[in-house]
This record gives C-alpha cells, structure tokens and sequence, in this order.
C-alpha cells in the first residue's frame, strides 16, 4: 500500500469513542484519573508499598493503576485514590450534541 492510498482520518480526540466503545466518555475521564495518579507515583518517586502507605489503599491496586487495569475502578474510587495522595481535583463539564461530533444519535 502506497502513501497516497492511506485517507487521513482526524480522531474525536477520545480514542475509546474513535474504536467504538459504548462508554468512551467514562472510560476517557477514567484513562486521564489514572495518568494523573500515576504522575504523582512518578513526581514522588513512590513505590507501590509506599503509596500503600501513604493511602492506605492496596498496594495491587497502584499495580493495576499503573498496568491501565482499570475494570475494578470507578471514577469516584480515582478520584478518592487522587485525595488520598493529596491532589484536588476541579472538573469543569462541555456538553455537546452527539450529532456535533459526527456521531448519529
């Protein structure tokens, strides 16, 4: 296959939605939870069993955290793991018509 064969496709900026998933918003704000707690595990130099520690949640669920297992996570149980490790977290909420998106509704 030639370069010029390839088409050019601009993403929604949401990869869960661009590959089909029913729930790509959930799954996005969940994607980005988890990169921020990871920043901070990287920004504090932590280990597993010390953000243990400092939390008190499992040192397994950092792991799954840091694997992008997030299945057994809700957004409220990162956000919860976010405050225990300090952060306050502001959410700020665009609703926009799926057909905006390109999305039939």
């Amino acid at each position: 296959m030639k370069a010029e064969d390839l088409e050019l496709v601009r993403g929604s900026g949401n990869a869960f939605r661009d590959i089909g998933h029913e729930n790509a918003d959930a799954l996005q704000f969940k994607a980005i939870l988890a990169a921020e707690i990871i920043k901070i595990l990287d920004r504090d130099k932590l280990s597993l069993r010390a953000a243990h520690d400092r939390t008190g949640i499992a040192a397994a669920d950092f792991s799954r955290i840091r694997n992008a297992d997030l299945g057994r996570f809700t957004v409220d149980r990162l956000m919860s793991i976010l405050n225990r490790l300090g952060s306050r977290i502001e959410i700020k909420v665009r609703v926009k018509r799926m057909d905006s998106l390109g999305i039939p509704a």
